[in-house]
Formats: C-alpha cells, sequence, structure tokens
C-alpha cells in the first residue's frame, strides 16, 4: 500500500505539470491535467500565411482582430475591445494604472484579481456579498464564477456597474468562462462608463498556449491600455488565430454540447466515488468531499492533476476531459 502522505504544498494556480512530476514522480506519463479549465479538443486552425511569423504585426491585423472580437463578443464598438497577450497581462496592468484604491473581491474567486491589487498598494477586501463590494471604488466579480461556477445575473450586474460609475468607480467583471456560457455575459454593455470586462480566448479554442485575451471598456481607456502595452503587444499567429476561430460560430456551439454531454459524464463518475457536485461550466466541475483528498492523492499517483484549494480541503474542481477516464 502506497503510505506517502496526503498532506502535500497545494499549488498557486492549475496546469503547473513540473510541480506535478515532484509530488507525483512515479504517475504514468503523459499526465492528464484536468487542473484548469480549458477545452481538451482544441480549435483546428487551419495552416498560417508564413507572414504570421516572419512579420511583425501591423496595427490593420490588429484592428482588424478586434472587429472580429467585437462582433463575437456582441460589443456594439470594436473601439471598446482591447487585445492583449492573454487576460492575466490585464489583471497585472488594470492596478497600476488606475492606482490605489480600495477594492473589493466576491470570493472565494481567482485569487490573481486580489494578488494584483494588493501588488500595487491598493486596500483590498474579500466577500461573498454583491452589497459589500459595492461598498469599495473598485468591484472586481468573475461571472461565471471561478472555482464554483456562480452567475450573477445579468441585470445584478448591470445595476452593480451603475452604482460603481455613479460614484467615480470602476466594475471589473471577468468573463473567462463566459464564451460557453454565452447568456451570463454583459459584454453588450461594454463601452459604459466604469465597466470593464476581461474575456479569453485561449479557454473555449483549447489554444491557451497561443496567449491570447481581450479587454472591453470605454475608448478612452482602451487607448490608455493600449499605450501601455505598446506596440506587437500580440503575435502574429495569435492575431491570425483569433481571426479564424472567433466568427466560427458553429464549432463553438458544437463544443458547447460535447462540453455539457462530457461534464454529465465526470459528474457520474466523481457521484459515484463519493463526491457531490457543487458547481460549475461546460469547461470544468467542483466537487466536495469528505475525501477530497485522498482522491485527489489516487488522481495524482494515476497521472491524473486536479486542483484543490488551501481554503477548502473538500473542494475537488476537475476540467473537462476529452473523453472517458478511469478513477482510480
Amino acid at each position: 500500500m502506497d503510505q506517502t502522505p496526503i498532506l502535500r504544498p497545494l499549488m498557486p494556480h492549475g496546469g503547473m505539470l513540473a510541480q506535478a512530476r515532484l509530488l507525483f514522480p512515479h504517475a504514468p506519463e503523459p499526465f492528464i491535467d484536468l487542473s484548469t479549465g480549458i477545452n481538451p479538443v482544441a480549435y483546428p486552425l487551419q495552416p498560417f500565411a508564413p507572414e504570421a511569423f516572419t512579420r511583425l504585426p501591423e496595427a490593420a491585423d490588429i484592428a482588424a482582430l478586434e472587429r472580429v472580437a467585437a462582433a463575437a463578443f456582441g460589443v456594439p464598438d470594436s473601439a471598446c475591445v482591447l487585445a492583449g497577450p492573454g487576460t492575466q497581462i490585464f489583471i497585472s496592468l488594470l492596478p497600476r494604472l488606475i492606482g490605489k484604491r480600495r477594492v473589493s473581491v466576491l470570493s472565494p474567486t481567482y485569487s490573481e484579481h486580489a494578488l494584483a491589487w494588493r501588488s500595487a498598494g491598493c486596500e483590498v477586501l474579500e466577500s461573498a456579498s454583491l452589497d459589500v463590494i459595492a461598498e469599495a471604488d473598485i468591484a472586481v466579480v468573475c461571472n461565471p464564477n471561478n472555482p464554483d461556477g456562480r452567475v450573477i445575473a445579468r441585470a445584478d450586474l448591470a445595476a452593480l456597474a451603475d452604482i460603481m460609475a455613479r460614484k467615480g468607480g470602476m466594475l471589473v467583471v471577468d468573463e473567462a468562462f463566459a464564451d460557453l456560457e454565452p447568456a451570463v455575459s454583459i459584454a453588450d454593455h461594454a463601452g459604459l462608463s466604469g465597466l470593464i470586462i476581461l474575456r479569453s480566448f485561449g479557454k473555449w479554442s483549447g489554444l491557451a498556449g497561443l496567449r491570447l485575451g481581450f479587454v472591453l471598456g470605454e475608448s478612452a481607456l482602451m487607448a490608455v491600455l493600449r499605450n501601455a502595452l505598446g506596440p506587437w503587444c500580440v503575435s502574429g499567429p495569435a492575431l491570425a488565430a483569433g481571426i479564424q476561430a472567433l466568427p466560427d460560430r458553429a464549432w463553438r456551439a458544437e463544443a458547447s454540447v460535447r462540453l455539457a454531454r462530457d461534464a454529465a459524464r465526470l459528474d457520474t463518475a466523481l457521484l459515484a466515488h463519493g463526491m457531490t457536485l457543487v458547481g460549475g461550466t461546460r469547461l470544468f466541475r467542483l466537487y466536495e468531499g469528505e475525501d477530497a483528498q485522498k482522491l485527489w492523492q489516487r488522481l495524482g499517483g494515476a497521472g491524473i492533476l486536479t486542483r484543490r484549494f488551501d481554503y477548502a480541503p473538500k473542494w475537488l474542481r476537475l476540467g473537462i476531459p476529452a473523453g472517458k477516464i478511469a478513477i482510480p
């Protein structure tokens, strides 16, 4: 019997396979990485023109991508869309441009938001109440939320955005997981005063390694952010990939159906192992159980990396696998 202790260091985020191999040195390879919420079936990109790799991107190429993104997200004006090398850079950059303010983050959620504002010298409060976070200068909400899939109604978010704008504040809505849950998005409100929306590309498309993401907001703020990023912040291949994939609504719809089916299969498997479903999206599921830590250990030893949480030891989050997996 394996006598390895189950109490091991927690990873700060998913996708850290090098650390996983240190934690589980005898696990079979390759690892099945279910520690993130990324579509396991990537968008079938067509070959790029050689110029995507050999030339510096032109401003016109970036403008074309932002027009395509505006259409895909339902943003009325492409001047309210800014492309960047993933949304993480915007999470880090916004606090440094906006300055020291009182910030509230609807929690528990993606930990990088609170960390970024604290690193910029802001006073940060984390709360589970929309009313409480509305009292700050900056409110941050992930919708759908990571890790539990909680959804805040569009009307409630619009009301919160109005509250923040009327006092000169700002609402930041991270919609990293909204592309396959389109009914929750408020991207059609982009351009309203005091509202910033973050949108991912790599999660729904399964192309996270390209590092492409978007921020939506008032055109004047987008111009400030664009200057802060500087030229050539999006690579030629990422530009080409975004222009290919974003307009393909049929592929996204098919992926949504497939992922919902695979998520239901995963739910059945985890419930059979004594876990209960807390929530999730089409890209990840969150379960709770007394044996969550032991199950994380068993899965890791079998080469299946999942996500656990220091603040909720009974929780276990799994990305959606491509097909069936064997739960040890």
